[in-house]
């Protein structure tokens, strides 16, 4: 089954995202960057790696931008390919452009959703990345 973490630090959207992604896979949260470098390397050592993250920008104690550059250099460390990395996809209430660049062009974002977000937005976006619902049988 995918593992998912979520990396944000509003606890009614950890949840409301928690529960747009049920249909994608066991859900973990963490609460901000710092926790999410440190769940990550847990699961890698533990053989556990995350398929998708989703991750807050704006946090305190680590921002999203500085964790997902740590996430991508454990990977790294770790020898895993750029086609083998987790599918990291950054969260922002601002519709920045400076944001989204850093995110992409130096952090190492797949993928970024300008909040609030819904339903369809999360599909649409996790169908961009080729991360699908699971098919459950009854």
């Amino acid at each position: 089954m995918p593992r998912i973490l979520v990396v944000e630090d509003d606890f009614g959207s950890r949840v409301m995202i928690q529960r747009l992604l049920v249909d994608y896979g066991d859900t973990d949260a963490v609460v901000d960057g710092q926790e999410a470098v440190d769940a990550f390397s847990l699961a890698l050592e533990e053989d556990r790696r995350y398929d998708l993250i989703l991750m807050d920008i704006m946090m305190p104690k680590m921002d999203g931008q500085e964790a997902l550059k740590r996430i991508r250099n454990i990977e790294k460390d770790h020898g895993i390919p750029p086609a083998k990395e987790s599918i990291i996809i950054m969260t922002t209430a601002l519709d920045d452009p400076s944001n989204v660049i850093e995110a992409y062009a130096k952090g190492g974002a797949t993928s970024y959703m300008v909040k609030p977000m819904d339903r369809l937005k999360v599909r649409t976006t996790l169908a961009k990345v080729g991360f699908k619902p699971l098919i459950r049988t009854p």
